[in-house]
């Protein structure tokens, strides 16, 4: 049985998770966490998650070290609950977004001290296309202009996509490409023709559109489009939880749905 925290517990996927971990016969919901001030705090974990009430209410801190910690939050609250981890040994899974640089060294140093699963999706199908981007974009060759356009509901608070932002890196990286150099966020009056070598990217938020990300990869004559889209969050939550099943006894180290999955 491993015992797990969920941090952000009162979000669409801390939600999603509560009733995912319920429904395992191996995992077993020992916190439920939020931000201090949260409106949601005090209430029961089984009304959150639509599962059966197991007596646990969403609090602020922990009382007890789980075997794993689930964070699907905002980028300060993720990085402290993460450095928390670290002191204790706690191994966490990371889906929250729209880290910083500076964040991001944190979250490095805290993997010296424990493993931490650091990925934008955790959905198994976004993480082989991933792979599947920068494959195509290394065969296809220079010729081929891609754009990366993403769709998520109105209330997602970071654009681009954390997702599409790890599209562009894969493709950058297997065509040698500098994405500082090269991103393009959007085209609008006055911006100038397209350069060669640039990578697209575009955002779109309205109602509740789950996740949908496509890679066009156009050159004179044809097109070809990469596409996944994501039917329900619990896709997000089943790569989770996989991935807390695989870092539950891994030693200290940052680590991707790309290890988890042994791509």
């Amino acid at each position: 049985m491993i015992h797990v925290a969920v941090s952000g517990a009162a979000g669409r996927m801390g939600r999603t998770l509560i009733r995912l971990i319920a429904e395992a016969e191996d995992l077993h919901l020992v916190a439920a966490l939020e931000a201090p001030g949260h409106p949601d705090l005090g209430t029961s974990v089984g009304a959150l998650g639509g599962a059966q009430d197991s007596g646990l209410v969403v609090t602020e801190s922990l009382a007890d070290a789980p075997d794993v910690l689930v964070d699907f939050s905002l980028p300060d609250g993720s990085v402290e609950r993460i450095e928390r981890c670290a002191a204790t040994g706690v191994p966490c899974v990371v889906g929250t977004t729209g880290f910083s640089p500076q964040q991001r060294e944190r979250i490095e140093a805290a993997a010296t001290e424990t493993a931490v699963v650091l990925c934008p999706n955790m959905s198994v199908g976004v993480n082989v296309l991933f792979h599947a981007a920068a494959e195509l974009a290394r065969t296809l060759g220079a010729d081929y202009d891609i754009e990366i356009v993403e769709a998520h509901h109105r209330f997602k608070q970071d654009a681009p996509s954390g997702t599409a932002i790890k599209i562009a890196e894969e493709i950058a990286a297997a065509t040698g490409r500098n994405l500082d150099e090269t991103a393009v966020h959007g085209r609008g009056p006055g911006h100038p023709p397209r350069r060669h070598g640039e990578i697209g990217l575009h955002a779109i938020r309205g109602g509740d559109i789950v996740g949908e990300h496509i890679i066009y990869y156009t050159a004179l004559g044809e097109r070809l489009e990469l596409k996944h889209v994501a039917h329900s969050r619990d896709t997000f939550g089943r790569g989770a939880l996989r991935a807390l099943r695989w870092v539950a006894d891994r030693g200290p180290g940052l680590y991707s749905m790309v290890d988890v999955l042994g791509l």
